[in-house]
């Protein structure tokens, strides 16, 4: 009980003070977290500052929440893990190389558990996203340029969940592409009508639309399981030419999706929205890494089961280098049952990962703007670009390149702040990153940031 009560102390020194409000339109600017709670409580404003309060999380109670209570956040960010860029990438890695790059999808998925652990760390312990705390210690003009890079960077993402769910549905049904992407647009939209009061609705739809993902990817595994033997060779560590390290460049640098770090610091918190009771800072980060190591065990799960499919059988084929090519091969190995279970896994990885893509779009426009924009207004932003590349695109799988090489560009841009922030002890207490986890921490973002600009010079090179 004294850790308990010495843990809610610490916090109430640190970022919360038990606000329940979880918006206001008071006016701040440079003031910390116990000032803006303060304010927010009081409803005064404050004269000086033109800086809106941000949105601060309901505070802990310290009451005895169980664990499974806690589960749920890390899961809806894990979506972002099994998009279809990822599908495409994974197919065309094991297509190409076969079982060779294992390794690398093993690595990648362990760096991705410490960085989205750390950013649900950041939104525990502070009660604030990633955004609103960088919305907060920038000035207006870098507040806007850094909402501009992170806002191409949802439209990039996007991208290639629209187009992925859009090419599902036109293999499922034979709908055209651009149609294809309106319904798509609709359907993820009615999927965010559950969002908000609704969280914990929400949450089990996405877990569910995640499960279907799964189903969906693994199928064909069971009907032509790969030889263990020649995975357990895939673990080590080796490639067969620049071609190979260019492949596992853009499988490590694509990897973790700046959204899914700024969204994770938000999902922990609006968990909480509307409930009465919230554990104390050490359970809450006890059941987060709990939520964090099986949400992205199943996330690398079904990458790694796309990649055994595709080189077990689909290696050496041709024509796996785009979604509808790798369906169509799955078609003629594994028969038409498998393709279309594979085509529903598909959809749901689209209308998962495009509805949880928005989501973070509004969350960063409200912490680096101030601006609360209703959902349906961050849907139309992102999704209007995806469908123009519908319409006058005749080879959308391009798209999906293009949209990667952005993404890597925005990477740097998320994890810097998310390490400098999770290791200062004025904002963290405490829970500040101790020397050996930060060094840790910063040789991951290091070999990510490296690997996402490796990527970037050789496709404007030319020789991705």
């Amino acid at each position: 009980m004294q850790g308990e009560n010495a843990n809610l102390n610490n916090h109430d020194d640190h970022s919360r003070n038990g606000i329940g409000e979880s918006r206001t339109e008071e006016h701040l600017e440079h003031l910390d977290l116990n000032e803006a709670a303060a304010l927010a409580a009081s409803g005064k404003p404050h004269r000086k500052h033109m800086r809106s309060v941000p949105k601060l999380a309901a505070p802990h109670t310290g009451a005895k929440t169980k664990l499974s209570a806690i589960i749920g956040p890390a899961f809806v960010a894990a979506v972002a893990y099994v998009d279809p860029g990822n599908v495409a990438a994974n197919i065309t890695s094991g297509a190409r190389y076969g079982f060779l790059l294992v390794w690398v999808l093993v690595l990648a998925n362990a760096m991705s558990v410490l960085i989205q652990y750390q950013s649900a760390k950041l939104g525990i312990v502070t009660g604030q996203s990633l955004p609103a705390l960088l919305g907060n210690r920038m000035n207006p003009g870098g507040r806007l340029l850094f909402f501009a890079q992170a806002e191409v960077i949802a439209i990039a993402t996007d991208l290639a969940e629209v187009i992925g769910g859009a090419i599902a549905l036109n293999l499922l049904f034979g709908l055209p592409l651009f149609l294809g992407g309106c319904v798509i647009g609709a359907v993820s939209t009615v999927l965010l009508l559950f969002q908000g009061k609704r969280q914990s609705l929400f949450e089990k739809l996405i877990v569910a639309l995640l499960l279907v993902i799964t189903f969906g990817f693994i199928a064909g595994l069971f009907i032509a399981p790969p030889d263990p033997g020649k995975v357990l060779g895939g673990l080590v560590p080796h490639f067969q030419g620049s071609d190979s390290v260019l492949m596992a460049s853009s499988m490590l640098g694509a990897t973790v999706m700046p959204h899914a770090i700024y969204l994770h610091s938000t999902l922990v918190n609006d968990h909480y929205e509307g409930r009465a009771e919230r554990p104390d800072i050490k359970r809450e980060l006890f059941g987060t890494k709990i939520d964090v190591v099986w949400a992205l065990l199943l996330a690398g799960t079904v990458n790694l089961a796309l990649l055994l499919l595709a080189a077990n059988s689909l290696h050496g084929m041709s024509g796996t280098d785009t979604i509808e090519g790798a369906q169509h091969a799955v078609v003629q190995v594994l028969g038409p049952v498998i393709g279309t279970i594979f085509s529903i896994g598909l959809l749901a990885s689209s209308l998962s990962s495009t509805s949880v893509g928005t989501y973070a779009g509004q969350e960063i426009m409200h912490g680096l703007l101030h601006v609360e924009a209703p959902m349906w207004a961050c849907r139309i932003i992102t999704l209007v670009p995806a469908l123009i590349v519908l319409w006058f695109s005749t080879n959308p799988t391009f798209a999906l390149v293009v949209g990667q090489v952005i993404l890597s560009i925005g990477i740097p841009f998320a994890i810097i702040p998310l390490m400098r922030y999770t290791h200062d002890r004025t904002l963290m207490g405490e829970w500040a990153d101790g020397t050996v986890k930060h060094v840790i921490f910063l040789l991951v973002a290091a070999l990510i940031i490296v690997l996402n600009v490796t990527l970037v010079v050789l496709t404007f090179m030319g020789q991705s």
